[in-house]
């Protein structure tokens, strides 16, 4: 699905300062794939709430599903069509069947689940009907929610609310629909199902991938050999057993921070803030390659159960 979802602006005269230090940092700790500098990110509510799930299940190709045709329960009225009158909003544009039991899917519930109808209404009063890939993430959300409740997950307000404002930055829902496009009773059911969703998840996928590593603060001076106390702290919190805190030196195992940071000097008291970038990225690294196994099993866990389930679609635009 396409996100169109601002980002925080930061600032233009720093951006490229920093891009360099990161890239001298990267280089010296052999980091090929360097972690982004912590800040901000693209809001996750797009992806989980029109694609499925929080940005966990990637690879939900539209292949995992049975194509059943414009037979079998899509609506013949709406055949060649490519828009359609208010009237014609909750006709079935499609179907999915899962578990044995088929499901009715309208124009209004894929448009809904994805902006909202006026936003979606063009200038002779008509609607643009969903596109192929919006039936199919529909019917992927509706089904993955359906295990989650069948699995007995449950969210609450408050759990709701910590979602939002984790993904979102706001719990606020008049506000996130407002700069969404969408009914604030959208986005309450969105952010409803991406949370039941989450659960599911962290339930059924065995590893864990923690949370992400936060980067050191950048001295005030700019200044990427300033060394202090605090830097060697969180090189040291992130090493370790890799960090021999008797003897005050590196454990000699070879370990992954130890190897990065080899060209650094670093005591139990004192590293500069390059070195803390350095750990930075390791840390960042083993984060990212976690999350990558996260995202495989969810994505096996997901097709399992999409290749269960059925898809009939009358004639959409593509």
């Amino acid at each position: 699905m396409t996100e169109s979802t601002p980002k925080d602006k930061s600032e233009e005269k720093d951006k490229k300062a920093e891009d360099k230090k990161a890239e001298k940092a990267a280089k010296k700790a052999d980091a090929k794939d360097a972690a982004p500098k912590a800040k901000r990110q693209l809001p996750k509510f797009v992806v989980p709430l029109v694609c499925a799930v929080v940005a966990l299940a990637v690879g939900l190709g539209a292949g995992y599903f049975a194509f059943g045709g414009a037979q079998g329960g899509a609506s013949g009225s709406l055949s060649g069509k490519t828009t359609v009158k208010k009237a014609e909003l909750d006709s079935t544009i499609a179907t999915y069947t899962y578990k044995g039991k088929t499901y009715k899917v309208s124009a209004r519930d894929v448009i809904n689940s994805t902006s909202s109808l006026s936003s979606q209404k063009q200038d002779d009063g008509t609607y643009k009907l969903p596109s192929v890939d919006g039936v199919l993430s529909y019917a992927r959300s509706a089904i993955i929610q359906q295990e989650a409740e069948a699995k007995g997950i449950k969210v609450s307000e408050k759990d709701m609310k910590s979602y939002a404002q984790s993904t979102l930055g706001s719990s606020d829902y008049s506000s996130i629909a407002s700069s969404y496009g969408m009914s604030k009773s959208t986005v309450k059911a969105l952010v409803k199902q991406s949370a039941e969703m989450q659960k599911l998840r962290d339930k059924v996928v065995k590893t864990k991938a923690g949370t992400a590593p936060t980067a050191p603060t950048e001295p005030s001076d700019g200044n990427t050999q300033t060394a202090s106390a605090d830097y060697a702290k969180y090189i040291i919190n992130l090493a370790g057993d890799e960090w021999d805190a008797q003897k005050g030196t590196w454990s000699g195992k070879g370990g992954s921070y130890e190897t990065a940071l080899k060209s650094y000097t670093v005591t139990a008291d004192s590293a500069t803030y390059e070195a803390a970038q350095a750990a930075y990225y390791v840390a960042y690294q083993e984060y990212s390659q976690k999350q990558t196994k996260v995202s495989e099993e969810w994505t096996e866990y997901v097709n399992g159960l999409l290749c269960n389930a059925t898809v009939s679609i009358s004639s959409l635009i593509a």
